[in-house]
């Protein structure tokens, strides 16, 4: 951010810096290009402390490396953006190994879009994050948050809502070599080296190769680890000096995890059921509570099933990505400028439980998965017995091949008018199954960390399986966007629109029995047969859906006296159904309603005010989104079942505000908070029936005579805090550096009714809402002074994270929180008290 020393500037002058962006807030290369020209020189803003708020028309946010270093080493980059208005993360670990949840404004980690040096990141199937999978938050040179809109060349499906973009640093000018080892509470331990080469060239080729690997495990004595491996490297080659480039990048991570602790949610009138993750469990009411044990070893007894092999904790959730990207920019004329970012993705991952296979025959002779149950009809195991109860893993695999192609051709009108048009492609071919495999008598653990590896057959030789079917999640998408500047500079005009034209190519190999992912899989052998004894399934199928949609994103910034500037933005977002709504949809009829899912749409606001003065710079600022076709799932009245369908409307609005203040040369204050409001327009179908459900007073069905309703008109959305607020404050007195973040949530409904939790039994095992609470985490750095090391990354850090051990309840596990006051939620254990050591040298 820029700090301005001299109040008395002009108008004017403020009104170019403020109304246009820095080259590093957008996310693909002709983004930050496009951006790059409508900088004038002498006006970049500077950060405060490592934070931006960037003078643009979007409601944007920035962290750079200064802030991002201070973190534990190896958090992910979403826990660090936790300290951002609007963003909500639970961890589910203290070391961002393990994945976790996130909300922005009250969007879920599906409509959420997030892009690394352009590429996206969402899943291609049903849009999820994986924050575990990011870059080493060493390699990250800035994060921006765009928290309601996302860029015009943006290839996601998912952007209903925020983004999130991040770019990788640089490869210095001159040779360095970074060393970083860490070591602290939960057996954490971490080593990270980096290479720079420097200019290899005369003409400038550079480059840097990165190594990390990492491990813990988790709070309860589980027996459970954390094993994390990463791999990075990227090359750049100037093109002459007028900032051309190409750079080759690549990013390789390997994660070998047991699944974190996720339990339960009871809290009230429940003591006598146990702490565990089992369906009969609960979460621990206080840290004491949360140190219980499992035995996963334990394969044999009457509770093996809940706290031995089959306790969530002993499965198996690893991962295996990789990623390589290239970026170029190109100057075919003085005003004519063409970028280029191509990618390919790579992701291996699978997660899943345990059960159990009969080794005889099913009915009718059929093997496979028939009636919900497996059959190999042979014996597995080789032990000359035929049994009906084999341990097995049954785990469900993903495997993702992925290219995509951001281009735009930029257009300099003249020093005041800016065009650029873009084309963008993703083809994601995702293919999902769900081989069993052998489970390990001694461990509990799989025999494999990929079944598909070692998979159990049938007696015709197939691999016996829970899913099997195959996507293609294809788009094409053209944009344009323009800049204009009028008045001297004062107002300054951002219009944009893309037209993306996705297209689902679906094909599935088993049944659909139901509309809410049930599925029987038997063997090729034995389809006909099962086709003719359930003639209403849906059978194996291909299906192809399209959704296409024109989405504009305009806004300005306008100067309205010395340090002051006014901005407003308006975006359209979209999010087109996933692979399990649509793979849902083939239980129906193509035709039918349920059977060709609508894509979810809406309509976002933002409108602010931006001070700069002297050190002190802060933005507060308004917003407004209305969502059209919200997709969740409900109950269909017609086939007694739950589906994905969408909830018509619904609303959201509150504000953000951020302040950051140099105070002098020692001392500098970070302060944000936001409030978030949301608003179901109507009550929700809950299924059949004649009268009213009413329990110790509350209406938590309501009936019209013929169908029920959840009574959710007016109500809030559940799992989002209805406000956050937080601070960081840094002291610097060389060679010392200290931070203190404080970050306070507000309470969460736990339902969309609003209501108390109540179990079978009409008992209240839950509040309305979980109560909010604080964390407080600490940094301190003393810089090594030493003889041919690099001061400002050679250094002794000590963190700490939740500082007080705050016992408060994690994060919702799914991104459709309970809309019933009778549905129990799973949640992610919180983070205890954590400290970590680190040394950091560079030469």
């Amino acid at each position: 951010m820029r700090i301005i020393k001299n109040s008395a500037l002009a108008v004017s002058s403020f009104a170019i810096a403020a109304a246009v962006a820095s080259p590093a807030f957008a996310q693909s290369t002709g983004a930050v290009d496009f951006e790059n020209t409508i900088v004038v020189t002498g006006t970049k803003a500077k950060a405060i402390n490592g934070v931006d708020i960037p003078a643009t028309p979007k409601a944007k946010q920035v962290l750079d490396q200064t802030f991002i270093s201070k973190s534990t080493p190896g958090q992910s980059i979403n826990e660090v953006i936790n300290m951002v208005p609007g963003v909500s993360f639970y961890n589910a670990d203290p070391f961002g190994s393990s994945g976790g949840a996130m909300f922005i404004r009250g969007f879920d980690n599906t409509r959420i879009s997030q892009t690394f040096d352009g590429m996206p990141l969402n899943d291609t199937g049903n849009y999820a994050l994986y924050s575990n999978q990011q870059l080493d938050a060493e390699l990250i040179e800035q994060v921006n948050v765009n928290l309601g809109s996302t860029d015009v060349d943006s290839p996601t499906a998912a952007a209903s809502g925020s983004t999130v973009n991040y770019r990788s640093r640089d490869p210095l000018e001159k040779a360095q070599v970074m060393a970083v080892g860490s070591a602290g509470d939960l057996s954490f331990k971490r080593g990270f080296i980096s290479v720079d080469t420097g200019n290899i060239t005369n003409s400038g080729l550079k480059a840097w190769f990165a190594a990390s690997v990492a491990s813990n495990r988790f709070l309860p004595n589980t027996g459970g680890q954390v094993a994390k491996q990463q791999l990075n490297f990227k090359v750049k080659q100037p093109l002459g000096d007028n900032g051309d480039f190409i750079s080759v990048a690549g990013h390789f991570n390997f994660n070998r995890n047991n699944f974190a602790p996720s339990m339960s949610l009871y809290t009230q009138n429940s003591a006598s059921r146990p702490v565990n993750s089992s369906s009969s469990g609960r979460t621990p009411y206080n840290w004491d509570e949360a140190q219980y044990t499992i035995n996963c070893a334990d394969t044999t007894s009457s509770s093996a099933s809940n706290t031995g092999y089959g306790a969530f904790e002993c499965r198996f959730n690893p991962s295996r990505t990789a990623n390589l990207r290239m970026n170029g920019r190109f100057t075919l004329a003085d005003n004519l400028t063409l970028t280029v970012d191509p990618s390919f993705q790579y992701t291996k991952a699978n997660g899943g439980g345990v059960g159990k296979l009969n080794e005889a025959s099913g009915p009718n002779g059929m093997v496979g998965l028939v009636g919900g149950n497996y059959y190999s009809g042979r014996d597995v195991n080789g032990d000359g017995v035929i049994s009906s109860s084999i341990l097995m893993g049954n785990a469900s695999e993903t495997e993702t091949n992925r290219i995509g192609l951001l281009t735009s051709l930029r257009w300099k009108i003249n020093p005041t008018n800016t065009l650029r048009i873009g084309y963008s492609y993703d083809r994601g071919r995702h293919k999902q199954t769900g081989e069993i495999t052998f489970l390990n008598s001694q461990t509990g653990y799989y025999a494999t960390y990929f079944p598909i590896d070692l998979a159990i057959t049938d007696k015709y030789g197939n691999a016996i399986e829970k899913r099997n079917r195959m996507s293609y999640a294809i788009l094409h998408q053209v944009s344009g966007e323009y800049n204009g500047k009028f008045f001297d500079g004062k107002l300054d005009v951002l219009a944009g629109v893309r037209a993306p034209f996705f297209k689902r190519n679906l094909t599935t190999f088993c049944f659909a029995t139901n509309g809410t992912g049930g599925y029987d899989c038997p063997s090729p052998q034995d389809r006909a047969a099962y086709a003719v004894a359930n003639p209403t399934y849906g059978a194996p199928q291909q299906r192809n859906y399209n959704y296409n949609k024109v989405l504009p994103n305009v806004g300005f910034t306008v100067a309205l006296a010395q340090g002051a500037s006014l901005y407003a933005n308006y975006s359209k977002g979209l999010q087109v159904p996933g692979t399990d709504t649509l793979y849902n949809a083939f239980f129906y009829p193509v035709t039918s309603s349920y059977g060709s899912p609508k894509a979810e749409t809406s309509d976002n606001f933002d409108v602010g005010l931006r001070m700069r003065a002297g050190r002190l710079s802060a933005s507060l600022g308004a917003w407004y989104t209305m969502f059209y076709d919200k997709i969740s799932q409900i109950y269909n009245q017609d086939t007694q079942t739950s589906l994905y369908t969408n909830l018509g409307k619904v609303e959201k609005y509150g504000f953000d505000a951020t302040m950051t203040w140099k105070v002098d040369e020692h001392f500098s204050i970070y302060a944000f908070g936001s409030y978030n409001k949301s608003r179901i327009l109507a009550d929700i179908l809950a299924g059949k029936g004649a009268t009213n459900t009413v329990v110790n007073g509350n209406t938590i069905l309501r009936s019209d005579g013929t169908n029920t309703y959840y009574t959710t008109a007016g109500k809030r959305e559940s799992g989002v805090p209805i406000y956050t607020a937080g601070a960081r404050v840094e002291a610097n007195f060389d060679p010392f550096d200290l931070a203190v973040s404080v970050k306070n949530n507000g309470k969460r409904y736990i339902n969309s009714e609003n209501l108390p939790v109540y179990n079978s039994s009409n008992v209240q095992v839950n509040p309305a809402s979980l109560p909010a609470y604080t964390t407080v985490d600490l940094s301190a750095r003393m810089k090594l002074a030493i003889a041919g090391l690099k001061s400002d990354k050679s250094f002794i850090q000590l963190n700490v994270t939740n500082l007080f051990n705050q016992f408060y309840i994690g994060g919702f596990t799914s991104s459709s929180t309970p809309i019933g006051a009778t549905t129990i939620p799973t949640v992610y254990l919180a983070t205890p008290r954590t400290v970590v050591g680190t040394l950091s040298v560079a030469f």
